[in-house]
């Protein structure tokens, strides 16, 4: 009878520590388990020009999807792009639908808390304003007391109204913000300095700048699962080579948009000029 017990005890600790190895592998191995695959699977934005969207033929392209063929090249395997969104990747990465997050995503105390961000960060971003170049903005102060379109729970919404005193109209959507500013419902819109340059990009904007200086620039980093050493060296390899061989700076001038300061800096720090 002892020994019965003992045998059942014995197998219930083997079956909960090849339990644990499974699962400790599985998190543990994520770039031996891409390169056996033979899929990169990584999460992009489909709709964040130029970093991430839609082509006339309904395939992603973007800065941040020639990034990831880069990281896809240099393992010598095939490369899947899942669209996704603020709402959602985090979420996609810790199941498993995705290997990696890029995704204009800056890395915050919440985030690091489900999911481990690379360093160094590849790029950054800050809020600025949109507005009609007739209005002939120079400077932030000049929007004191003025009408602005901006996006609901933006992280920078309360620090532009107090910094600048605007009077800030929230919308849901860009969708909804720019047709309020295409309407004159507002003098200028307050978003994402990154997401601006893309929109300038469209001719139907062509009467439209961003002439400011960006405020409260945070850095993107790209983001892995809990507990992935190796994967992360990879990646962070990567993002070094970026910096270092002028690929980011590269790939601004290619998608028509004005070399960022991180861009210059981390290119100019890593090249030792």
């Amino acid at each position: 009878m002892k020994t019965t017990n003992v045998l059942r005890s014995l197998a219930g600790i083997l079956l909960a520590a090849s339990l644990f190895a499974v699962e400790g592998g599985a998190n543990a191995d994520d770039l031996a388990t891409i390169k056996q695959r033979g899929t990169l699977i990584v999460g992009v934005k489909a709709d964040y020009p130029p970093f991430g969207f839609r082509s006339s033929s309904g395939e992603i392209e973007g800065i941040e999807p020639a990034l990831a063929a880069d990281l896809a090249k240099g393992l010598g395997v095939k490369l899947k792009l899942v669209p996704v969104v603020a709402s959602d990747r985090i979420e996609f990465l810790k199941l498993g639908k995705i290997d990696l997050i890029m995704a204009t995503m800056n890395s915050t105390i919440l985030r690091r808390s489900a999911i481990d961000s690379v360093k160094p960060n590849y790029y950054a971003a800050g809020y600025n304003m949109m507005v009609p170049k007739s209005m002939d903005l120079k400077s932030w102060t000049e929007l004191k007391g003025k009408r602005v379109c901006g996006i609901r729970d933006a992280y920078y919404n309360y620090a532009a109204e107090m910094n600048f005193e605007l009077q800030l109209t929230a919308f849901a959507g860009t969708a909804e913000a720019l047709t309020a500013l295409k309407q004159g419902s507002c003098a200028g819109l307050l978003f994402d300095d990154t997401f601006i340059q893309g929109v300038l990009l469209d001719p139907k904007w062509s009467n439209y700048e961003m002439p400011l200086e960006s405020q409260e620039v945070q850095p993107w980093s790209l983001g892995v699962r809990k507990n992935q050493p190796e994967w992360a060296t990879y990646l962070s390899t990567m993002v070094k080579k970026w910096a270092k061989d002028g690929t980011i700076l590269d790939l601004e001038t290619r998608y028509h948009i004005k070399h960022s300061k991180f861009a210059e800096e981390a290119h100019q720090n890593a090249s030792g000029n």
